[in-house]
């Protein structure tokens, strides 16, 4: 596949859907990487994007990632999701790396080889907090090294560079982080968890224990608590629900299918289905909506640092996330009560148990107890935006 010059976002990610769809099932089956996915995202360089012109990308816009992710959730959840957090992760270079002569260097080299980039968040000890660590980067000379029990890395063993999450130095409170991009050559992993889930096999999310080397110099130059506040906090939950999006859009289609294929059969009469699927249909637009009114108020946002750190844009991010993760099992709850045993039946053209057990995922990454312990504590110090078009 290669990619034709001119064509917009959505149509090369349209393309590369097409690919991860006759895969997806095999994918999920064998808890394998995406690799034909991947491969095509490649070929039609939707890697870097995101990345600015003047370093080799093409400027797309969060909403415009998020139609890609939407795109490839409707073919294969874990080739949008891999998509999605290579995004997140790319977002925190081209957000605040672009002073960085090594880290604009850097996204260059993404762009011209169509790097994939992975993260390492999450710690041995402190779950999924991402805002803790326990590691601590250590910095001799012009040289850094960390070493991280990372309990996942998605897709780490497939990744060309990890974008890892530390203390600033040994004597840093758990909350003073730094993120520093190791490239391939620059670390190892020894395999400490395998990737055995109920969803979202593909991402092959295992976890590592990480070791690497390489100059201080690619450790990002503001602390991990402004890149998380102002890039990967609205990313994250933005991107993640395009493709939660696109996983219910292809769960409804099929029930859609169903009941008109059972409306052929019984002409005049309507399907028991019929009005299920009206109901689902009005959650999958609250979705959209849901999303789009986040996507909108961050790219309003992503001039003003101080609005992309403020407490309401926090609680807005919070709550898309929130709706969307939990609405999103509801809709396909509905597609499997339409299609009834062929949906629970897999190997059909209405099987929908690989949607529903990837969308089970959705409320635990980042999970939504952290997230509304979170947004509580804003809110006691927050005045919340009642106007309609706040």
């Amino acid at each position: 596949m290669t990619m034709t010059v001119g064509t917009s976002f959505a149509e090369r990610a349209q393309r590369v859907s097409a690919v991860a769809a006759v895969h997806a099932d095999d994918v999920d089956a064998r808890g394998r990487f995406p690799r034909e996915a991947v491969d095509a995202m490649i070929a039609e360089r939707l890697l870097s994007i995101q990345i600015p012109t003047s370093l080799g990308g093409e400027d797309a816009s969060v909403s415009e990632i998020a139609e890609a992710c939407s795109l490839l959730g409707q073919s294969c959840s874990a080739a949008a999701m891999v998509f999605a957090m290579h995004h997140i992760k790319l977002s925190s270079l081209v957000t605040h790396g672009a002073d960085s002569a090594w880290h604009s260097a850097f996204m260059r080299r993404v762009a011209d080889e169509q790097l994939l980039l992975a993260s390492a968040t999450t710690e041995g000890g402190i779950g999924g907090n991402l805002r803790n660590s326990i590691c601590a980067i250590e910095i001799d000379g012009d040289t850094c090294r960390l070493t991280k029990d990372a309990t996942v890395i998605s897709y780490g063993a497939h990744a060309d560079a990890i974008l890892i999450t530390s203390r600033a130095h040994a004597d840093a409170a758990s909350t003073d982080q730094v993120m520093t991009v190791f490239t391939k050559d620059q670390y190892t992993l020894e395999q400490t968890h395998v990737w055995d889930t109920l969803g979202m096999r593909g991402t092959c999310s295992d976890g590592w224990l990480f070791k690497g080397e390489a100059p201080k110099e690619q450790i990002l130059p503001k602390p991990f608590a402004e890149i998380a506040a102002q890039s990967m906090l609205a990313t994250s939950h933005l991107l993640w629900s395009g493709v939660w999006y696109g996983i219910a859009v292809n769960a409804v289609a099929r029930a859609q299918a169903f009941v008109r294929a059972a409306a052929r059969k019984s002409p005049g009469v309507a399907p028991p289905g019929a009005l299920r699927l009206a109901e689902a249909s009005n959650l999958l637009q609250l979705v959209k909506s849901n999303t789009i009114a986040g996507l909108k108020e961050y790219e309003a946002a992503k001039a003003d640092p101080d609005k992309l750190s403020s407490m309401g844009f926090a609680v807005a991010m919070n709550n898309v996330k929130i709706a969307s993760s939990e609405t999103v099992l509801t809709i396909i709850n509905q597609a499997m009560l339409i299609c009834g045993i062929m949906g629970y039946k897999n190997g059909t053209p209405f099987s929908l148990g690989r949607h529903l057990r990837d969308a089970h995922s959705a409320q635990l990454m980042i999970s939504n107890d952290r997230i509304l312990g979170n947004t509580s504590n804003l809110l006691l110090v927050h005045k919340q935006d009642t106007s309609l078009t706040g």
